[in-house]
């Protein structure tokens, strides 16, 4: 029997907890750990910070899906990982043991390499329902008192998308409230153009931005560095393209959303071996740690450098489907080394993202991820709003209803008419 220990139920860590179910020998046991007894759907944060989503519609209690698929379930904060002694303490001071370890937590979210940025200071979040709830809150009481709005990414932020996604949300509901014309909106992003992504563009995602960001009038500053966040000043430097100061703003603020830097969780960092200097899992092909060989990868917790670095500091997405494939991998490779076999499947990374526009939305497609791609394309539609609102659906049956089957591959790519999906 084999002890299989996965660390995180998020977006990636429940796939993972049923695919590799699906596959174990029938003596091994599957057991998640979780900090919290409930998973949340992502993507859909968004929604919640503007009212259009509530709390109950994007959350599940963990317990009952993984207990009918046999899973068992830790609810505990993970303290420590100690890959000598195949162990994870709890901050409780339970310890686990393991004979695979699979690391899917998601990131840190680095508020505190900023004075004044997240929750606990001047601006808002969506990175986890929680915060999207808090900016939900704030969002209505701004809307009662509108006046400028500053949105976007700090440096070192790797997920664009839901940056830009959540600018032309906001314009869509202050437009639907009729106070539009009173609302100045600021994007700013340490990429360093509109439409970069962390991924060197995807087709024509530089002229597609743009022209969106000045279709709903919204300013942008690129190769940005925010300094400092103050009550409704937000400090930013303006870099050229050597990463050299070139310009200094001051940006008034009654609401703000920016996206923070990602590191590895504080479990794992400064592990020997096991993670890179900001905390994420090194991995090799096959999503196995080099050093220690019995820990896995997947997700947004693994070391993915970007190929070709930006004057300000960007880090490289890790989109759903990338992440699906990663889990696919892991579990495949998983059970090769349970029968004794060298491990061969590998990840396909591809970039899939869907981001809603309000009434409307852009598709990006980038096969691979790194360029240079087989796929690399973008477009726009009412069927981009239309596909996220039933991914979210179909996404929430699948962990509800414990299946592994790849609901990325099924929801997104052949709904865009992509054929030979893993090639």
């Amino acid at each position: 029997m084999a002890e299989i220990l996965i660390v995180g139920a998020g977006v990636g860590g429940m796939p993972m907890a049923y695919e590799m179910k699906a596959l174990a020998r029938a003596e091994d046991r599957i057991t998640v750990v979780s900090d919290k007894d409930y998973f949340h759907f992502v993507p859909s944060n968004p929604w919640i910070a503007v009212d259009w989503r509530k709390r109950e519609d994007i959350v599940l209690g963990l317990e009952k899906p993984l207990a009918k698929k046999g899973i068992e379930l830790v609810v505990g904060a993970v303290a420590r990982v100690h890959p000598e002694q195949n162990s994870v303490e709890l901050s409780d001071g339970r310890v686990l043991n393991y004979d695979h370890l699979i690391i899917a937590t998601g990131p840190r979210l680095a508020f505190d390499e900023i004075e004044g940025l997240g929750p606990q200071g001047y601006t808002q979040s969506i990175c986890h329902v929680d915060h999207a709830e808090t900016a939900r809150d704030k969002w209505l009481e701004f809307t009662a008192n509108p006046g400028p709005i500053v949105v976007g990414a700090v440096q070192g932020a790797s997920c664009f998308g839901p940056a830009y996604e959540f600018a032309f949300i906001m314009d869509k509901d202050l437009r639907n409230r009729r106070i539009r014309d009173q609302v100045p909106i600021t994007f700013v992003t340490p990429e360093p153009y509109i439409g970069h992504l962390g991924l060197d563009g995807v087709g024509d995602s530089k002229s597609m931005l743009e022209s969106e960001l000045r279709q709903h009038h919204i300013n942008w500053i690129c190769n940005a560095k925010v300094e400092r966040i103050e009550d409704g000043v937000m400090h930013v430097i303006e870099c050229d393209e050597e990463g050299q100061e070139k310009k200094r703003h001051e940006l008034p603020f009654n609401y703000s959303m920016m996206l923070p830097a990602f590191t590895g969780i504080d479990a794992v960092r400064g592990v020997e071996g096991l993670v890179n200097p900001r905390g994420f899992i090194v991995i090799d092909k096959h999503q196995c740690n080099p050093t220690h060989r019995n820990i896995w990868g997947i997700g947004v917790a693994v070391a993915i450098a970007p190929k070709t670095p930006t004057p300000v500091p960007t880090g490289v997405p890790k989109t759903g489907f990338m992440i699906e494939s990663m889990v696919s991998a892991t579990a495949h490779n998983i059970r090769a080394r349970l029968d004794g076999k060298e491990e061969s499947a590998e990840a396909t990374w591809n970039a899939v993202c869907l981001a809603d526009m309000g009434d409307t939305g852009i598709a990006f497609v980038a096969m691979p991820q790194i360029p240079p791609r087989n796929v690399n394309w973008m477009k726009k539609g009412k069927w981009v709003h239309l596909a996220k609102v039933g991914f979210e659906k179909y996404f929430m049956r699948k962990i509800s209803h414990g299946t592994s089957e790849p609901i990325y591959e099924q929801m997104i790519l052949k709904s865009l008419g992509i054929e030979k999906l893993k090639q």
